[in-house]
């Protein structure tokens, strides 16, 4: 084991880390698009390297810009190095600036590089009889280690000394620059020796001792036992120029006249302002929270740390609090309430929030209400604080009775954040809340979907650089956590009045930055605001399931992944874990050799779901894998787990639905997840048998047929689509006639396969190769149908070509109704990350454009409802292009009628938008 002593100083390679920071994950930007994952992965080096060590002395080392005395020396040097990326470029300057504001020198010495600077510094270090401490992955560094110095790699966190750089490379550290030199350096256009490598290199060094010693006898080499050692004599003496050239470039020098001694070293206070300022930038939040919050920083909390750190740390409150709250207000008498309630009838808008006992808007009882109608004043209204001791407050009735006007009031206007919750919780209490104008969560969330997350905490430490109190500060953690209503009220309290005072500051920052756009404000406006009410009601209507129906699927599949875990264990010749991905890689692709598709970060062969199902294309294991896997995420997810999941007050399942999650514009569901159940599959058309109708009613499900190309068709203009649309064709069987050059009725099921796996494969972006592994067939077969398609359509490749130019011109594409998606790698160096942008940005228009009409006509259909049919139907679910009701059986014939035609007219599009329409006593049977 590796032994640092205390309070070592610590060098680190900025440049080598620089580096591999940026071709290691998380590959992050910012909401700008700017690249910041070299700045995190470099600072996060940092950070751990200072809370390990708590040094009083270090120093970030980078190289500077322009020649070296290598370059004087041997002008190739480095000739072949590729320029540096921009999106790496641009990330230089930010890190030396949030490395100089966490108090740490920073170094860049003209005429030599980091490693020569270091090497200096740690020479002079061992001098003085100080350890050193060289973080790098650089193996070049090796020879700086002795008796003092000591190299970390905090990527792969290693530790190398004397005898442990021998253990790496064969030879001691005092032989390391032979070692280099022999072998030379492809990257950095050291010659060496040709044809010798590390083992060669190795031998030689072990068998004779140093270059030097090599030369001075040269007759004893073809002694060694290494393969080429008879002929290594006349290389030797042929290439000892070259070979004393790549000793002297690859020997870091270390008597660099440096305008600095050690002493300068000294690890300063951080400038938190400026660092807040840096990160709030890069939007690193946890960071920016952690600074703050001004928590103990590892670069202050050393042995060095004077009175002013103390001073600092204890200071937490003055440092956190951006925002006053000196004004915020309990309310906890009658006078104060009427005050209240005056103060709320005068305001033009009040930001508004629910404290409650849970997250569950099913069960959540309130416990308070708070308020906020300027920024910095803000009241708490207890109602239900009942811990011991907790002070007399006014009674719940009796405030939802007199507040009851004001909320329901649609002229009253209100800002929340996910008013959603809100509103499901006063509807507990017999209460419609009305005049919600806007949600700040969702104005987030339509200013730019791909930003981070619309939580308050991440918005309030993006938009106001203010760390708000955490629920967990309050309650605790994991089981012992409490709730709400057991949480002391004057801490409560300012937590409660901060939520409502931080929602109309963030409203007040948010909407000036949607009405600049203008499209965007009537998105949230026209699109967003209204389905908050619906999505309220249909969660709280929920959906009835059988779960007699879905404890006999249970059975059955247990039964069948059984079977397959005996089909998988003879195939294997053995038992094993099938859940196990070390396991499986073992069966996979040691012991039944199959060919390794991809590698995991850590560079294992994936065993990924996609990863097997492309191996099962051909082999029969992964195919069994691929099945169990399915059916057991089946039974776990929704056979066993939805009949646990039923609330026992209304004896229904309620999801949850989200609006400012999926970056396109669609809602996504969770607790349970209804838009995951596999339509393809048997087994998932059985588990939507057991969503079912109640007495006298059924259940009706209405989708828009092929809405996405219908979009591209529109979109792209392109005028045999659009025909194929209007004349009501099969659109797949359209496209198989032009692409084959035959008549519609001349296509065969084989043809308009092929023609939908291409239709719907531009739809995301699907290159040639992935066409070709979808039909299974060649990859030039498959480039020859995209060619042919664009060919017959070249509307669809010139909406592809502007649209990629559109991203590229703006950083951004949108829908028909101005959603924005926000593509910040779509001018990334990386051209992977390029690509993949590429793609999202020819999809998300059609997809967020069919979000968006979905969307639309919830609004309208809930609209009709409300008006004309109540009594006799109500949405119950929507899943991605499909909206599912209950509807008494009496009129489901003309309900279906209406809603079909409304549907269809959410959106007017250069073709007829199509709905569909079934109905059935379950899900299964309507769709």
């Amino acid at each position: 084991m590796v032994y640092i002593p205390t309070n070592p100083l610590i060098l680190v390679d900025g440049s080598s880390y620089l580096f591999r920071a940026y071709h290691s994950p998380p590959h992050l930007t910012n909401s700008k698009g700017e690249a910041t994952g070299a700045i995190y992965g470099v600072v996060n080096m940092l950070k751990s390297l200072l809370k390990q060590y708590k040094p009083t002395q270090m120093a970030v080392v980078f190289d500077a810009k322009g020649p070296t005395f290598r370059n004087e020396m041997y002008s190739e040097y480095k000739a072949h190095r590729p320029p540096m990326p921009d999106d790496l470029r641009s990330q230089i300057e930010p890190l030396h600036k949030i490395i100089q504001a966490m108090g740490l020198p920073l170094l860049c010495i003209s005429g030599v590089e980091a490693d020569d600077v270091i090497g200096t510094l740690a020479r002079q270090a061992s001098a003085a009889g100080r350890h050193t401490l060289i973080s790098t992955g650089d193996k070049d560094m090796a020879q700086l280690v002795d008796q003092h110095v000591t190299l970390i790699n905090t990527m792969t966190n290693t530790l190398l000394d004397p005898t442990s750089v021998e253990e790496k490379f064969g030879v001691a550290p005092e032989l390391i620059v032979d070692y280099l030199a022999l072998m030379g350096d492809k990257v950095d256009n050291i010659p060496g020796l040709p044809g010798v490598g590390e083992k060669t290199a190795a031998a030689l060094l072990q068998g004779l001792g140093s270059i030097e010693q090599i030369y001075q006898q040269l007759d004893q080499v073809a002694t060694l036992s290494f393969r080429g050692a008879k002929t290594m004599p006349a290389k030797l003496a042929e290439h000892k120029e070259q070979l004393i050239l790549s000793y002297q470039l690859a020997t870091i020098k270390c008597d660099v006249a440096l305008p600095y001694q050690l002493d300068d070293l000294n690890i300063k206070e951080v400038d938190r302002q400026l660092l807040a300022e840096l990160y709030r930038e890069c939007e690193f939040k946890r960071w920016l929270a952690e600074v703050l919050s001004a928590e103990p920083n590892p670069a202050t909390a050393t042995p060095a740390a004077s009175s002013e750190t103390a001073e600092t740390e204890a200071s937490t409150d003055e440092v956190r609090q951006v925002l006053d709250r000196s004004q915020y207000q309990t309310v906890l008498n009658e006078t104060d309430f009427q005050a209240l309630l005056q103060q709320l009838d005068q305001a033009e808008l009040t930001a508004f929030d629910t404290e409650t006992t849970s997250l569950d808007y099913m069960q959540a009882e309130l416990v308070g209400l708070s308020f906020a109608i300027e920024a910095g004043k803000a009241w708490y209204l207890p109602v239900a604080h009942d811990y011991l001791g907790a002070p007399q407050q006014l009674e719940r009735t009796e405030v939802l009775t007199q507040l009851k006007p004001w909320l329901e009031n649609p002229n009253k206007a209100k800002v929340g954040q996910n008013m959603k919750y809100d509103q499901s919780v006063l509807a507990r209490y017999q209460i419609n809340l009305q005049g919600v104008r806007f949600d700040t969560m969702l104005e987030s969330y339509v200013l730019n979907s791909t930003a981070g997350r619309h939580d308050m905490d991440s918005l309030a430490l993006k938009y106001l650089g203010h760390s708000t109190i955490s629920f967990e500060e309050l309650a605790g953690k994991g089981a012992k956590q409490l709730t709400f209503n057991q949480i002391e009220l004057e801490k409560a309290a300012e937590y409660a009045a901060e939520d409502a005072d931080v929602t109309l500051r963030l409203h007040q920052t948010l909407w000036p930055q949607l009405t600049q756009t203008g499209v965007l404000a009537k998105v949230l406006t026209d699109i967003e605001l209204p389905l908050v009410n619906i999505l309220s009601t249909i969660e709280r209507h929920g959906v009835l399931i059988n779960c007699n129906l879905l404890a006999k699927q249970s059975e059955q599949l247990s039964l069948r992944i059984k079977e397959l875990e005996q089909a998988a264990y003879a195939a294997a010749g053995k038992e094993f874990n099938l859940a196990s991905p070390k396991q499986l890689q073992e069966i996979l692709f040691e012991q039944m050799k199959l060919p390794v598709l991809k590698k995991t970060p850590s560079g294992t062969p994936s065993t990924a779901e996609e990863v097997l199902a492309e191996l099962a294309l051909e082999y029969e294991f992964p195919k069994l894998i691929t099945e169990h896997r399915g059916l057991s995420k089946l039974r776990s997810t929704y056979t066993d787990k939805l009949p646990k999941m039923v609330n026992p007050a209304t004896g229904r399942v309620h999801t949850s639905y989200h609006q400012a999650v999926a970056a396109t514009g669609r809602l996504s569901s969770t607790e349970p997840n209804l838009q995951n159940i596999p339509i393809r599959t048997e087994e998932g058309r059985r588990i939507r048998q057991a969503f079912i109708a109640p007495p006298g009613k059924l259940i009706m499900a209405i989708d828009y047929s092929q809405i996405e190309l219908r979009i591209m068709a529109h979109l792209s203009a392109d005028k045999a689509l659009l025909d194929a649309f209007a004349k009501g064709l099969d659109v797949h069987k359209a496209t198989a006639a032009e692409v084959f050059g035959i008549t519609v009725d001349e296509v065969s099921s084989e043809q308009r396969r092929r023609a939908k796996a291409v239709n719907f494969g531009l739809i995301y972006g699907m290159s040639a190769f992935g066409l070709a592994k979808q039909l299974g067939i060649a990859r030039h077969e498959a480039q020859h149908y995209v060619d042919l398609y664009f060919e017959r359509f070249p509307g669809v490749l010139n909406y592809m070509e502007r649209t990629r130019k559109q991203a590229h011109e703006q950083g951004y594409v949108e829908t028909l109704f101005g959603r924005r998606l926000y593509l910040p790698d779509i001018n990334t160096r990386n051209m992977a990350r390029q690509k993949a942008a590429e793609r999202a940005a020819i999809n998300a228009p059609m997809q967020g454009t069919a979000a968006d009409i979905i969307k639309l006509a919830m609004i309208k259909v809930q609209a009709w409802i409300e008006q004309h049919a109540s009594d006799k139907v109500a949405m119950i679910m929507q899943v991605h292009d499909e909206l599912v009701f209950e509807v008494n059986e009496t009129d489901v014939v003309d309900v279906c009628h209406e809603l079909k035609n409304i549907m269809a007219s959410a959106a007017k599009l250069d073709v007829p938008l199509l709905a569909e329409a079934g109905y059935g006593n379950n899900w299964d049977e309507a769709h």
